[in-house]
């Protein structure tokens, strides 16, 4: 059910998941996203491997996982923004929600502030 803008849904703290080609992908794209205040707060975990299937090959690359913490209300534009800045043609955009009742209420506030 679609929620009008404004609702407490608006809210509700989700995870991005996005992997980057390296580290150094990663930060520019975590400081764009929190410079932008679409994400609080944005991890970068070096050292992933994934393995795909890419134009009919299969690849195993190294990568590297962000996770960037945002709302419902940043998410839209928090996708747009990494698929603009994204040098993959199709990036890893996968949202999560995050359990908001059993969630740190103190960690929750914080994010909804930084993206308000």
């Amino acid at each position: 059910m679609h929620q009008p803008h404004g609702s407490p849904a608006d809210d509700e703290v989700l995870i991005l998941l996005c992997t980057a080609p390296t580290t150094q992908v990663g930060a520019v794209l975590a400081r764009i996203a929190v410079e932008a205040r679409l994400a609080a707060c944005v991890n970068i975990l070096d050292g992933v491997r994934s393995v795909y299937v890419w134009e009919g090959a299969v690849c195993d690359e190294p990568e590297v996982q962000l996770l960037f913490k945002t709302t419902r209300a940043r998410i839209e534009a928090l996708c747009e923004l990494v698929r603009e800045a994204h040098p993959y043609e199709v990036p890893e955009l996968l949202v999560l929600p995050a359990d908001n009742a059993a969630s740190s209420p103190a960690y929750l506030r914080f994010v909804r502030d930084a993206v308000g």
